[in-house]
């Protein structure tokens, strides 16, 4: 149904995030604003190396689970759609999706102890998208498996789930402003540094990739007023990927120990995490 491969877009794609990172090193020395740091950059890779392996071990048993969902499909929308409006809507719906699965990432402890890698970085810069957490690929699976039940190709699922991610990359930097009548449908980059923000009033806000309308539509949406304060109520204070990927599994751990029921050990797992609260961090 497609011309365009996963590794076609990533061939179109990739000289263009590393052209926008050069142009942003450029920018942020020139303005003398320091957005890129040394050891927070490593850290970055070392999370985006995990997030990799683990996204290449299970490649192939998802594109096979979607296959095999695939012939269940409830809807015949490739029959029923000419092609251009197939992907628009394919786009739309994995972006609905992504805001679900975003949505719980932020607000159930166990998903949350995933995603926090994505959150530990007290910059914003375009590789800070590439800070992503190591389980990552496996924690988006219940949610996007729907996907090819309704009746959405798996081949247009990755490719599209692919061209949505360069604009998540474009979401995370300082160097671009505000975008005018944009901001009312796109996900943008001051909607997206909201989300970063540390700020009270932008905690857990703006979960949107490609659009801001759910956010809108379901009471998420914050503009960007004040400042933003990037990183973590309680940062993480180490640079150290491994200790980041396990802290909150620790902490969480730590917490089941102390419970005798069986309720309270569920509420601890699916419950949501203390994001708002001021605690100490354990980082040895």
């Amino acid at each position: 149904m497609t011309n365009l491969s996963v590794s076609e877009v990533y061939a179109i794609g990739a000289p263009i995030v590393l052209a926008m990172i050069f142009v942003e090193i450029l920018i942020s020395n020139w303005q003398q604003k320091n957005y890129y740091k040394t050891q927070d950059t490593l850290c970055t890779i070392g999370l985006l190396a995990g997030n990799i392996i683990v996204a290449f071990s299970i490649k192939g048993l998802i594109l096979a689970l979607h296959f095999y969902l695939y012939q269940y499909k409830i809807f015949e929308l490739s029959g029923m759609l000419p092609l251009w409006l197939f992907w628009i809507l394919t786009f739309v719906v994995i972006d609905l999706v992504f805001y679900i699965y975003h949505r719980m990432s932020h607000r159930i402890r166990f998903l949350w102890a995933i995603h926090l890698s994505h959150h530990s970085s007290e910059e914003m810069n375009f590789a800070v998208s590439f800070r992503q957490a190591w389980f990552g690929p496996i924690s988006k699976i219940p949610f996007f498996m729907v996907l090819p039940l309704l009746g959405f190709d798996p081949t247009i699922i990755a490719a599209a789930g692919v061209i949505s991610t360069l604009w998540w990359i474009v979401g995370h930097t300082q160097i671009i402003g505000k975008l005018g009548v944009l901001e009312w449908i796109f996900n943008t980059p001051s909607h997206h540094r909201v989300h970063h923000g540390s700020n009270e009033q932008y905690i857990d806000k703006n979960y949107g990739n490609l659009l801001i309308i759910w956010d809108r539509m379901f009471g998420t949406f914050e503009p960007e007023k004040e400042k933003v304060k990037f990183g973590l109520v309680n940062n993480v204070n180490t640079f150290n990927p491994t200790k980041i990927t396990f802290m909150a599994w620790s902490s969480m751990i730590e917490d089941i120990s102390n419970k005798r029921s069986l309720s309270e050990i569920l509420r601890i797992i699916f419950g949501p995490p203390n994001t708002h609260k001021k605690i100490k961090v354990r980082t040895s």
